[in-house]
């Protein structure tokens, strides 16, 4: 017997769970893409945008996924034989380094590991020692989607102050933006980029690049026509947006995303997804007083608010996924770039995300369906971890009434 029948809950970092606001949004017949109410529609959604962005600066907006936008922001600012400088935290950050690469651009790599954020100090020594600033740009991920490590943005643009560097500096926010705070323009971020499949709780399709006016003015030699942000951004006809046929779906699902994000408040936003994230870790650490499950971020200054990267040991990250997605519905995220692909130690981990559209009764439900999960297969654990979750969210609401 399965106990799974009734709504399933992905609780993976993307594509997270899209509101029914959302949904009854896109649920429509194909719109006239040439005049009429998209036109306006694909207008109201720019300065909200940089609300979420917290930036005065331009919006580009392609049809793509976070991979596409890694392209973009490199391709309209970067030639071939160009050097970038890549602190890596996870997978994510690799890959970005690889789509650089795949651009005929020189991805260095700084290795930070696992489980910790790049270190601005060790990044302005190596910034200070480029006195032919031969590195153009500098990428760094906010939050490494398969790790779960949250680094400091504002410390790396510190860092190429401190190091007098003229180097562009780069943001990768498509786990972060909506749920972790980042302020664009008070950090000094010179493109930020990110997708619609995570915070902005619309399914994955269309991805967002922001750019400021020194990032648009490094233009290289040449720019993809269909990567060229310089159109998107200052259209002189409505398909200019695209280069193409719009996302017309998706526009007016992210149109209802964003209503619901301002009457919010990207402050409530950031506050709700930190006090959730807080929960998590509540159960995570009493779990672990008597088993093998750890969260994988030791210092909770360093862990993402959106996605949570956890340790068990191989097998039981995977008997556990199995576990919750086949008797509670409930889908957990593999253990990406944690354990190379081919190694059994791969299943050793597993992923929460908690992202955009969540509340209390979510998180308590994909907990208490873990911590059922855990009594199942007899992992060893100290029960009680849903009831250590539900004190941190006590403590956080205010009393009714």
């Amino acid at each position: 017997m399965s106990l799974s029948n009734g709504r399933p809950y992905r609780a993976i970092p993307g594509p997270s769970e899209t509101p029914d606001a959302v949904q009854r949004a896109m649920h429509r017949s194909s719109q006239n893409i040439y005049e009429g109410e998209i036109i306006a529609l694909t207008e109201s959604l720019i300065p909200d945008l940089r609300r979420v962005a917290r930036t005065a600066h331009h919006v580009a907006i392609y049809i793509a996924n976070g991979h596409g936008v890694w392209e973009a922001s490199l391709a309209n600012i970067l030639n071939p034989g160009d050097r970038v400088l890549v602190p890596a935290t996870g997978r994510f950050s690799h890959g970005w380094a690889e789509m650089a690469e795949g651009l005929g651009i020189h991805p260095e790599i700084m290795e930070f590991g696992l489980q910790s954020p790049f270190d601005p100090g060790r990044i302005e020594e190596r910034l200070r020692a480029d006195t032919g600033h031969e590195i153009k740009a500098v990428l760094g991920v906010h939050v490494d989607t398969a790790t779960s490590v949250r680094s400091d943005i504002a410390g790396l643009r510190a860092a190429l102050d401190a190091a007098g560097h003229p180097a562009l500096l780069l943001a990768d926010c498509i786990a972060s933006l909506g749920c972790d705070r980042f302020e664009m323009d008070a950090w000094g971020v010179d493109v930020t980029l990110t997708g619609s499949q995570k915070g902005l709780m619309v399914p994955p399709g269309v991805a967002f690049v922001f750019f400021s006016p020194k990032a648009a003015a490094h233009r290289p030699a040449r720019v993809s026509r269909h990567w060229d942000w310089a159109p998107r951004a200052n259209p002189q006809s409505y398909s200019d947006h695209f280069n193409g046929t719009a996302p017309t779906h998706h526009l007016y699902g992210l149109r209802a995303a964003l209503d619901m994000m301002m009457e919010e408040g990207m402050e409530a936003i950031w506050d709700r997804h930190a006090t959730l994230a807080r929960a998590i870790w509540a159960a995570v650490d009493h779990w672990g007083q008597a088993g093998p499950l750890k969260l994988n971020v030791a210092d909770p200054a360093h862990r993402s608010h959106a996605v949570t990267t956890l340790r068990i040991g191989a097998p039981q990250g995977q008997r556990l996924r199995a576990w919750c997605e086949e008797n509670a519905g409930v889908t957990l995220g593999i253990g990406l770039g944690m354990a190379p692909p081919d190694s059994p130690e791969r299943h050793g981990f597993f992923r929460f995300g908690h992202m955009g559209h969540v509340n209390p009764h979510m998180i308590l439900g994909l907990l208490g369906s873990v911590e059922a999960g855990l009594g199942a297969l007899d992992i060893p654990h100290a029960r009680g971890g849903v009831q250590a979750a539900a004190r941190v969210i006590s403590a956080a609401a205010p009393p009714a009434g």
